[in-house]
């Protein structure tokens, strides 16, 4: 598991002001009123950012970030990640796990056969698709619901499911 966890990514300059547009990977792209900080990741350099300021439009966070204060200051920044350490993540409630977490999970049948590894994780309006990928096959898409997975082990890493009947 990862020590930290992605929240957005930095898309474009939005004015004159130093403030970025940035697309939430998080459920609740309210958290970003409550961050601090967050980490930088551009690929080539991480850099710790104090967040001065939030405002939301459409499905985007504007944030301001401290001492970068003009488009010049944060042109650079775009395609960014921003990350949080695992003790800035929100609480989970019981069987909700992060998809980062989850990326390279073995996924086994109800028998305990091999099935494929969990490969990706969409969201869609009614409920998560994983992406299930298997060596020499075509990849499977399982719905992220009760009747389809039966028990994810967090600890050993396998997820257990129940292929229903049109899914293959």
């Amino acid at each position: 598991m990862n020590d930290e966890l992605q929240v957005g990514v930095i898309t474009q300059t939005h004015g004159i002001r130093g403030e970025v547009k940035v697309f939430p990977t998080t459920d609740d792209a309210n958290r970003f009123k409550k961050l601090k900080q967050v980490t930088l990741d551009t690929g080539k350099e991480r850099l710790l950012l104090e967040i001065e300021g939030v405002k939301f439009f459409k499905q985007f966070a504007i944030l301001k970030f401290k001492g970068l204060d003009s488009i010049n200051d944060v042109e650079k920044y775009k395609q960014g990640k921003l990350l949080v350490s695992r003790d800035q993540a929100v609480k989970l409630k019981k069987d909700e796990y992060f998809v980062a977490d989850m990326i390279g999970m073995q996924v086994v049948t109800e028998d305990g056969a091999p099935f494929g590894v969990l490969k990706e994780v969409l969201a869609t309006g009614a409920n998560d698709v994983y992406v299930v990928s298997r060596e020499g096959e075509a990849d499977v898409l399982l719905p992220a619901i009760k009747e389809c997975i039966k028990k994810v082990d967090m600890d050993s890493r396998v997820m257990e499911v129940h292929i229903m009947d049109g899914l293959l």
